[in-house]
């Protein structure tokens, strides 16, 4: 049977060291035994001498590759899903229409369920996926709790054009998510938390490549890096800590100095004495998650996915320990299950429920300017780490977004924080745009206070999170989307994710 361009390999060859072979046929040839080092890349937890039921610990080892491949030639990820476990068909409602809840929506759909998606907007994707900064970026996935943050906050909040914006308003949730942030400031605290980003992003990357591949979307992608640019050579000097992570990672890098930087992106050339050099990371890519989102969004109304825009979500109705329906403001809505896509308001919605989700909306803000000089005009995205800024082109125009604004939930637009995007963009690529022309958005990025999202189940057995996602919404999307996917139609995701939900908050 010939597959369709775009779709997995039926056959997993043995002298590739796939991720795909790794994850998949441990769950199909459980009579195997598992002596050897399982793979710890997407399952960090694996350890060695499960037996013949390591399938059941969602790890896996290449010792039964072989005698598996032998009975069997024209073996595949999809198969063992297949004959692993049947899938249950069932009515799902998501409640959220961003790009976290509509691939959520899309990879339910593509399993066979019968998907219904809420949004108090009119659209698809018009709150926080709406005019984000345009990265899908692996390589920068951290968490904002590091060594050294709490200093650098300080001084952020004196600059003029400040990348943090401490505006509060003090109540319980906010300090205690404040605290939380604090806590998670240390050398080990980073290192658990950023395994666990890179490890979601990653395979999130993997995931939307391969959608591209078979839908072949179209929203302005590219495939041609992220350069972190470093005004000053203290900047410059210091991201030997960040090398040492990408490299243990395996992530490819190239520390470039200023004829490197502009031979990546020609439009610093006039601009070269602002930067001494920079950081890139090959394998990024770029894109309008906007674009994206609506075009899924009509994949999925093809799959035969129902979306009820319009209608404002009040509240989950529960009974006996299981949600059973939503009460919307234009009446009850039922289904089997419940996936919670709805950013920074997903704490809104479960603390009636005596839970607590510690997720806060911290503001970024962008701008979105027309280009009208190409030659001067960056050719995919550049991280100005002196005001954490990123431009980044999107197909005619640029898009420059950035900063971390702790106000609570406003939408307000001060003119001082588009002064700091015009600033960083027109100071290194000046005249490539049209400033005055240029859109002005904000969006409440839902953040935790680990900066790892929150995905998986919850105390009721028939409602899921997917959420969390902070800045890093658009990179983990699609990954985000198939795990939680697998995890509510009763499969072993292809990744371990036992650290990924609420329980680690205790």
């Amino acid at each position: 049977m010939r597959r369709r361009p775009g779709s997995r390999p039926r056959a997993i060859p043995l002298s590739t060291p796939s991720i795909r072979a790794r994850r998949g046929l441990c769950r199909r040839w459980a009579g195997f035994c598992c002596t050897n080092r399982p793979s710890e890349k997407y399952f960090p937890s694996a350890r060695t001498g499960y037996g013949p039921n390591c399938f059941t610990k969602a790890t896996c080892c290449n010792a039964h590759v072989p005698a598996a491949l032998d009975k069997r030639k024209n073996w595949s990820r999809e198969a063992a899903r297949e004959t692993s476990r049947k899938v249950k068909t069932m009515k799902i409602a998501v409640l959220g229409a961003g790009v976290i809840g509509v691939t959520t929506a899309h990879y339910l759909a593509k399993a066979g369920h019968e998907v219904t998606v809420i949004d108090r907007q009119s659209g698809p994707a018009l709150e926080t996926s709406f005019a984000n900064a345009g990265e899908i970026s692996p390589g920068y996935s951290s968490p904002w709790a590091a060594p050294g943050i709490p200093a650098k906050a300080v001084k952020w909040l004196f600059m003029r054009h400040a990348p943090l914006i401490l505006q509060p308003h003090m109540n319980v949730a906010t300090v205690r998510w404040l605290l939380a942030l604090l806590r998670n400031c240390t050398s080990t605290r980073y290192a658990l938390n950023k395994a666990r980003m890179v490890r979601l992003a990653e395979y999130s990357q993997e995931v939307q490549t391969a959608l591209n591949a078979e839908l072949g979307l179209q929203y302005d992608h590219r495939t041609q890096g992220t350069l972190q640019l470093f005004r000053t050579q203290k900047q410059l000097d210091g991201i030997y800590k960040d090398t040492e992570v990408l490299r243990e990672g395996g992530v490819p890098f190239e520390v470039l100095d200023q004829d490197g930087c502009i031979k990546a992106e020609p439009g610093l050339k006039a601009t070269r004495d602002l930067f001494v050099g920079g950081l890139r990371l090959p394998k990024d890519e770029t894109g309008d998650c906007f674009k994206f989102t609506n075009a899924l969004g009509d994949v999925a109304v093809g799959q035969g996915v129902t979306f009820l825009y319009d209608t404002a979500i009040k509240a989950l109705i529960t009974d006996k320990g299981r949600v059973s329906g939503v009460q919307t403001d234009k009446g009850v809505i039922t289904a089997d299950a419940y996936v919670l896509a709805l950013g920074s308001y997903s704490p809104q919605m479960v603390k009636p429920l005596g839970m607590t989700l510690p997720v806060y909306p911290v503001k970024g803000y962008s701008i979105t300017a027309p280009i009208v000089n190409e030659p001067a005009a960056p050719v995919s995205t550049i991280m100005d780490e002196s005001y954490k800024v990123a431009i980044t082109r999107l197909g005619d125009r640029i898009r420059v977004g950035g900063m971390a604004e702790i106000s609570g939930y406003n939408n307000v637009l001060p003119e001082q924080r588009r002064n700091t995007l015009e600033h960083s963009v027109g100071s290194l690529f000046p005249g490539a745009g049209d400033l005055k022309a240029a859109t002005y958005w904000s969006g409440l990025r839902p953040m935790t206070p680990d900066g790892t999202p929150v995905i998986g189940k919850t105390k009721f057995d028939n409602l899921f999170l997917n959420t969390g996602h902070g800045t890093l919404g658009w990179t983990m999307a699609c990954g985000s989307a198939r795990v939680i996917a697998d995890i509510v139609s009763g499969q072993t995701p292809d990744i371990e994710t036992a650290d990924l939900g609420i329980a680690r908050y205790g």
